[in-house]
């Protein structure tokens, strides 16, 4: 797959500033807001996820999941530290950045979308990523989830939690089940992120949406709050430590939905993370508050489409069945999980094994993708000649 390569048009029309072995490079007042106009429409047109801007090279931009090298000219550090500074949206912003050197910010791009961000200094100069979200909410089934990913977020209470490493599309995922329930339930939603990146209007459901440094200034405070708020519903952008973790599950026990990320790359990870949070002498209280909210475990994983094209989510599900809940309660039975979900099939569960097979036999992926996400590549193939692929 190859990035077009001809000059952007609106790129190449703006003046670039000076070189620096010139006298007094001033960066026109405009030319950062209208470069950075230019490499974020290009982006989206290209059909990017990122955007990564740094002095010293060409801005580039991840199309299904590779960085390909705008055709323009490389920015320099004065180029870099206009375009970070213009695209950091509030002073806030601005000061948190010069005070520590980087920043968590979303941007909003008239006319062309909503982007989160992070600005950071690496050798010295301004550099950033920019991530693309979509304004329209896509389905469960655009998506390529589970139907038990739709069922999940139609229960009452408990816990939900959503895996995955960086850029896995954890939040996308959220999303859709946000929409879900707003589309179905007359219910209040309240969610805690940081930052929003998708936004939710009222459908069936009342949603309130808390950014972090915007509406409430730290995270805790507003998860324990937002108990006060009269919420059926509430999401959780990020479990980062006990204290979040510990609210979550007080919410869940207390008749609320929660719904969450978590940083984990398997269903067995995932139980361990959200137990080993927990200091030492708590953790066996903690493994039966999560063996009894847990309503279940969505991670995930994306790989290149075999077509070339785009990306395929590969899934790993388990569901809160007395199995899931009794090996999560005895610390010497948390290791089988991995067996109970391989066996879960009439639930809705499966392994990213045995997702993998059913991806690579229909022709979505490719076998060398389906090895970077599995345990073991040698089961992988195993497990594909039982079912009969030759590939």
């Amino acid at each position: 797959m190859a990035l077009p390569t001809a000059p952007l048009d609106a790129v190449a029309s703006v003046a670039m500033p000076a070189p620096h072995d010139e006298a007094p490079a001033q960066v026109p007042a405009d030319w950062s807001a209208q470069r950075l106009h230019d490499v974020l429409e290009a982006a989206v047109a290209y059909g990017a996820s990122d955007v990564h801007v740094r002095a010293g090279s060409p801005p580039l931009v991840r199309v299904a999941g590779q960085l390909w090298p705008l055709d323009v000219a490389p920015f320099t550090a004065d180029d870099t530290e206009a375009l970070v500074q213009d695209a950091l949206p509030t002073d806030r912003d601005r000061e948190a950045f010069a005070a520590d050197h980087e920043c968590d910010f979303a941007l909003v791009a008239e006319g062309t979308g909503r982007f989160r961000g992070n600005a950071y200094r690496e050798r010295g100069s301004a550099a950033m990523v920019l991530r693309h979200v979509k304004e329209v909410i896509p389905t469960f089934a655009e998506l390529g989830l589970p139907p038990l990913a739709r069922e999940l977020a139609l229960r009452p209470n408990g816990l939900v939690l959503v895996c995955g490493p960086t850029g896995s599309g954890k939040t996308t995922t959220l999303a859709a089940m946000i929409d879900a329930i707003n589309s179905e339930r007359r219910c209040h939603i309240l969610t805690i992120e940081d930052p929003i990146e998708f936004l939710h209007h009222d459908k069936a459901a009342a949603i309130s949406q808390r950014e972090l440094h915007t509406d409430t200034l730290q995270f805790g405070r507003a998860l324990r709050s937002g108990m006060r708020q009269d919420p059926d519903v509430i999401l959780i952008g990020e479990i980062r430590d006990v204290e979040t973790m510990r609210t979550a599950l007080q919410a869940a026990e207390t008749g609320h939905l929660v719904l969450a990320t978590l940083h984990a790359r398997t269903v067995v990870d995932a139980v361990n993370r959200a137990i080993d949070v927990f200091p030492t002498a708590e953790q066996r209280q903690a493994r039966a508050s999560i063996a009894e909210s847990l309503q279940g475990i969505v991670c995930q994983h994306l790989v290149p489409s075999a077509s070339g094209t785009g990306r395929q989510v590969v899934i790993e599900t388990a569901v809160s069945t007395p199995r899931i809940r009794e090996a999560i309660l005895d610390p010497d039975k948390t290791s089988t999980l991995q067996d109970i979900v391989a066996e879960g099939e009439f639930y809705g569960m499966r392994t990213f094994e045995q997702d993998a097979v059913r991806l690579v036999v229909t022709g979505a992926i490719a076998v060398e993708d389906a090895e970077r996400v599995v345990a073991r590549a040698a089961d992988l193939h195993v497990a594909l000649r039982r079912a009969g692929f030759r590939g």
